[in-house]
């Protein structure tokens, strides 16, 4: 019993780790194209449909929406809600939960801060940016830190409509930054992969829902 414990571990192992180097893989193949302007006729496109949806009637009403999403999605908004998140876990005495999330968080921010130094892409300037922005742009560290944040949330929850909402949450809150202007959609694409690759690799040290 101990040895096939072992071994299905290793296997999960293997398949968490090739999860987060297909991630990884898919993120510089990513960059490299939106790099060389394969992607500019996608991501020019999508931006001038952000850019013209804003600047109508309907969008005027929309980007203080947009501007909130973005502002729950960003390090501040999610430092609280990692906080309540933690307190809500100890509380409920899910202790292993808290220290798992909290160690998934800080490991998951490292690893986008890292990448957003590698390939130091500036910000795209096709539309006025109506958010302040200070760091690179790819990956989009929004995108990443929120899938990691609300898939988290989700399978320690284990519920569909934790899946549900998480899934609304992280789409919502990527969106936003393309229709604020400051990121390009390949940004936000590559950050949701990057997320889902660190998340996929650190499932494997999930707690169960008792601890």
């Amino acid at each position: 019993m101990g040895v096939r414990s072992i071994s299905d571990r290793r296997k999960a192992m293997l398949k968490g780790a090739g999860a987060l180097a297909l991630a990884l893989f898919c993120v510089l193949a990513i960059a490299l194209m939106q790099r060389t302007g394969w992607l500019d006729g996608l991501n020019i496109g999508l931006m001038e449909r952000a850019g013209a949806a804003r600047d109508s009637i309907v969008g005027q009403h929309v980007t203080p929406w947009m501007r909130s999403a973005s502002a729950i999605g960003g390090t501040a908004g999610r430092l609280i809600l990692l906080a309540l998140s933690l307190g809500a876990l100890f509380w409920a005495g899910r202790r292993k939960g808290a220290l798992w999330l909290a160690a998934m968080m800080a490991g998951g921010t490292a690893l986008n801060l890292i990448l957003k130094q590698i390939f130091a892409a500036p910000r795209p300037d096709l539309l006025p940016h109506l958010d302040n922005v200070h760091t690179y742009s790819f990956p989009s560290g929004h995108a990443a830190g929120n899938i990691m944040f609300f898939g988290a949330l989700a399978l320690l929850i284990a519920r569909p409509a934790g899946y549900w909402a998480a899934a609304a949450m992280i789409a919502l809150i990527g969106i936003s930054r393309v229709w604020l202007g400051v990121h390009w959609p390949s940004d936000v694409t590559a950050g949701w992969i990057e997320g889902l690759g660190w998340l996929a690799f650190c499932r494997l040290w999930l707690p169960a829902r008792r601890g």
